[in-house]
């Protein structure tokens, strides 16, 4: 792993980089732990939980999905990962309580969700994406949190050939109640559930040079949200 904590954004937030993980396979430890917790926490405060993608081959920790129908509206899926949590991440100094956390995406309502769509990326990148993010703190030994802007390669390749979306974001999942935001396992630990957005190359390098708050204005004049638009509009192009 390569890790530069002096290199800055134009915003002054701080930029790490990653060689590509070449370790060898370490089998997860008790990752049956927070499944049933997250499945009820989903049940109460998200939706039903249609059926469940099982990881049969786990590196570190163990990454299922969910796929969720919402009980608030029902032009989306969600899909919801468990198993993130299971260990802690390493945040920085000050910030030592924000150590779990699971993430998610919105896919549209007819997005194929079969087995055999998932053999087309074009279907499954979004899984894949969830997967890949999930795992990534806990293989680098790093942190990944609210704001926090992950590209898909260096230099960013698209997820699939049929979007030029290409880097990912995260954010609390404000099309969400709030009581989904967090889960509460006890005195000693919070699970916080993020979105994960698929932005533009030009859109994360926007967020580096002029801050978030920047970046989520232009989502509001374009009226972007947590649903994954493969060809929506880029914001800063």
């Amino acid at each position: 792993m390569k890790k530069d904590e002096q290199e800055r954004s134009e915003s002054g937030a701080p930029i790490y980089r990653y060689e590509e993980y070449e370790g060898e396979l370490e089998p997860p430890v008790g990752f049956e732990e927070n499944i049933e917790i997250i499945s009820e926490h989903i049940e109460k405060h998200i939706g039903s939980i249609d059926f469940v993608l099982h990881e049969m081959k786990s590196d570190i920790v163990h990454i299922d999905v969910h796929i969720i129908t919402p009980h608030d509206f029902s032009d989306v899926k969600i899909l919801i990962t468990s198993g993130m949590s299971d260990l802690p991440m390493n945040p920085p100094e000050g910030l030592e309580e924000l150590t779990h956390a699971e993430l998610m995406v919105f896919l549209p309502e007819d997005w194929p969700l079969s087995e055999d769509a998932f053999e087309d990326n074009d279907n499954y990148w979004p899984i894949g994406e969830l997967k890949f993010l999930a795992r990534f703190p806990h293989v680098y030994k790093t942190w990944l949190w609210e704001t926090h802007t992950v590209p898909n390669g260096d230099p960013p390749e698209s997820f699939s050939k049929n979007t030029k979306l290409c880097c990912s974001l995260l954010l609390p999942p404000i099309t969400l109640k709030e009581e989904a935001w967090e889960l509460k396992i006890d005195d000693n630990k919070k699970i916080c559930f993020f979105a994960v957005i698929p932005i533009y190359e030009e859109e994360m390098n926007f967020k580096l040079k002029h801050g978030i708050d920047a970046l989520l204005e232009k989502f509001d004049e374009f009226n972007i949200n947590e649903i994954i638009d493969i060809h929506r509009k880029n914001t800063c192009k």
